[in-house]
């Protein structure tokens, strides 16, 4: 068998074609097979060359859309900004991205799974938190933020709203999950970390209102 010459762009291919089905036909609904038929040629082997299965394709999509539309790269030069009005514009750009939202949406039933999980935790103390926990910072300079645990806090808050708040991780009803909502804004008020203000609580009720609860 010929040796890939452009492994990248078989990645691609592969990102490409598998993102189009997940939102077409649904994460749950899709196989490896959906995916290698829209592959353009190129085989089953060609796949598990580069992906495991694809929960590890869902994986490298949700990264994908994030750096490749990085929020807080976006927002952090804004010098009209405030650090907590960073945060505030990145999570909504985020939000208003809508493949990136529906991607997010499909993950939620995988944390079930412990690989992804460990994966998941280990992705966003790494990433999310890293990321998360400058801009706090500078919110703590400026006055925006009254906290001066700046690690601490980003990491508490990246495990609420990351783990806390998936149903598959803690099991609840629609209305139980808002009430969570509710609760992480009133203590994270608490903290001196105002960040879910009522724009960003509406993307989170209507991402709760697409997942497939009671």
């Amino acid at each position: 068998m010929p040796r890939n010459k452009y492994p990248e762009e078989t990645i691609q291919k592969i990102l490409d074609a598998s993102m189009k089905l997940f939102l077409e036909k649904g994460y749950e609904q899709t196989t490896v097979l959906d995916i290698v038929d829209n592959l353009g040629g190129l085989t089953r082997g060609a796949f598990y060359h580069h992906f495991k299965s694809k929960e590890e394709v869902l994986d490298a999509l949700g990264e994908k859309l994030f750096f490749d539309n990085n929020p807080f790269e976006k927002v952090k030069n804004e010098k009209e900004l405030s650090g907590l009005q960073k945060i505030q514009s990145a999570i909504k750009l985020q939000n208003n991205n809508s493949d990136w939202a529906n991607i997010n949406i499909a993950s939620m039933s995988l944390m079930k799974n412990p690989r992804f999980l460990v994966e998941q935790i280990e992705n966003n103390q790494k990433i999310s938190s890293t990321i998360l926990q400058t801009f706090i910072e500078e919110g703590i300079k400026d006055g925006s933020i009254k906290n001066n645990n700046a690690k601490l806090l980003s990491e508490f808050a990246i495990l609420l709203t990351n783990f806390w708040l998936i149903p598959s991780i803690y099991p609840c009803t629609k209305q139980e999950l808002i009430d969570k909502v509710v609760f992480i804004k009133e203590l994270l008020d608490h903290l001196g970390f105002p960040i879910i203000d009522e724009e960003i609580k509406g993307f989170i009720t209507n991402m709760v209102d697409k997942l497939d609860l009671e």
